[in-house]
């Protein structure tokens, strides 16, 4: 038998109220102000959904927090799991006191926020909470309504432990052994919740969801959707996490901006540069990407005249290889999306574009498919070593007609001063791709 309590629910009001620690074993405070928007948003959103509610529904909706996990000795609760959170709505709730007028303890600023990461980041957020009420910081009701929000809407799930051991025990399984939630899966559980309890569309959203990979989820995200978005802004793109996926929230529906009317009115016309709406749109965008790059790439496959190239990609099982394919697959999702024509030509460009790569390179790594598909310097680099210096993911968003895209001038001979290729086979085979002789 345990020496812990059941979970319970309580609000955070009635969290906070706890003698709270922060252990000196934590690791520092790291959300930043970006971090610090997502929460006012999220509880701002809470708030004006429970307003909208009718008196007798809207008593009862409540916005949760997670779960929180904490050691209990002396009457000291330390912060096992969960600490990011607590602090930043400790930040929150004392600007609330403070422009209120109330008493407001912190945490004991003991060795656990003693840190100077820790430090630092406290200073900047809390600038930042103050910045965010600059519009309503002269409207005593508003922020008395925020800090009721503590009591009547805002709640947890606490777990207390007695053993240190359990507290780590129970962490560790909370957080799948130490490893990061998986960013797909964040963004299923916020479009869940912002569907608003629309049982029927939840439960038909889920099953779409469950019926696909994890695999093929996390690929169209983290190859094609979340790389297309960086790279058409002639961005470098990097490793889809949790961080991340703020990309890929949407539009709220309840949005009055002019740019969200736009967004809604587009619906479910979906383009991968573009916002849509969240909620059930975003289940639609998901199952429309995957449906859609599955029959892309089964359209190539079709395609005699790739054949020998993809068979010498496949039976290397070389990484570059992998990556030149990727690039490929990644454009033409892009244009595909832009103009729904699979013009051959168009193919036959975006194709011999991302495998010269291969031929460009002896080494080619990730680094080097990023500064490629944004034509990073790449004719300033010591040794000219891309032979085509195009941002295709750029020219695509920008393009207005599929034409442009055909008549991209890629090159498939090097020029003279680049070194010879690793990869003659590959060249050769562009080559007569393109309709050129092969010596």
């Amino acid at each position: 038998m345990g020496s812990y309590k059941a979970a319970t629910i309580e609000s955070l009001a009635e969290l906070l109220r706890r003698n709270l620690n922060v252990p000196e074993y934590q690791r520092p405070y790291k959300w930043t102000c970006s971090n610090m928007a997502d929460l006012l948003d999220d509880m701002e959103t809470a708030m004006r959904r429970q307003s909208e509610l009718s008196p007798r529904s809207g008593n009862g909706f409540k916005y949760r927090f997670g779960t929180i996990i904490l050691h209990e000795s002396n009457g000291v609760f330390d912060i096992v799991d969960g600490q990011q959170r607590v602090i930043s709505l400790l930040l929150v709730r004392r600007y609330l006191c403070e422009k209120l007028g109330r008493e407001c303890p912190f945490i004991d600023l003991k060795d656990g926020l003693a840190n100077k990461t820790t430090q630092s980041n406290l200073h900047d957020n809390y600038a930042f909470v103050r910045d965010w009420f600059v519009p309503h910081a002269s409207s005593q009701s508003h922020l008395q309504r925020w800090l009721d929000s503590y009591e009547t809407l805002f709640e947890v799930v606490t777990i207390v432990v007695r053993r240190e051991s359990e507290a780590f025990q129970l962490f560790d399984s909370q957080n799948s052994r130490g490893k990061e939630l998986d960013p797909h899966d964040l963004l299923k559980a916020y479009h869940l919740r912002e569907m608003d309890g629309n049982t029927f569309a939840m439960q038909r959203a889920v099953n779409t969801w469950e019926a696909v990979e994890p695999v093929e989820i996390k690929k169209l995200f983290g190859k094609y959707l979340f790389s297309i978005c960086n790279w058409s802004n002639k961005e470098s793109t990097r490793p889809f996490t949790a961080s991340e996926i703020a990309a890929f929230k949407g539009v709220p529906e309840t949005s009055t901006y002019p740019f969200a009317s736009r967004t809604k009115k587009a619906m479910p016309i979906f383009q991968i540069t573009e916002p849509f709406v969240s909620g059930s749109d975003f289940f639609a965008m998901v199952d429309y990407y995957l449906a859609l790059s599955s029959y892309l790439l089964d359209e190539v496959r079709a395609m005699e005249q790739f054949s020998e190239i993809l068979d010498m990609a496949e039976g290397k099982g070389n990484v570059g290889f992998v990556h030149a394919r990727i690039l490929f697959e990644a454009a033409l999702l892009a244009y595909y999306d832009k103009f729904g024509t699979f013009d051959d030509r168009v193919v036959i460009k975006l194709f011999s574009w991302a495998f010269m790569l291969r031929v460009d390179l002896e080494s080619l790594g990730f680094d080097s498919v990023n500064r490629y598909a944004i034509a990073d310097g790449a004719h300033d680099t010591w040794n000219n070593r891309y032979t085509n210096n195009i941002p295709v993911f750029s020219i695509i968003k920008r393009a207005r007609t599929a034409s442009e895209i055909s008549n991209l001038p890629v090159r498939i001979e090097r020029g003279e001063q680049a070194r010879q290729t690793k990869w003659p086979k590959l060249q050769d085979a562009l080559k007569k791709l393109n309709g050129l002789e092969v010596e």
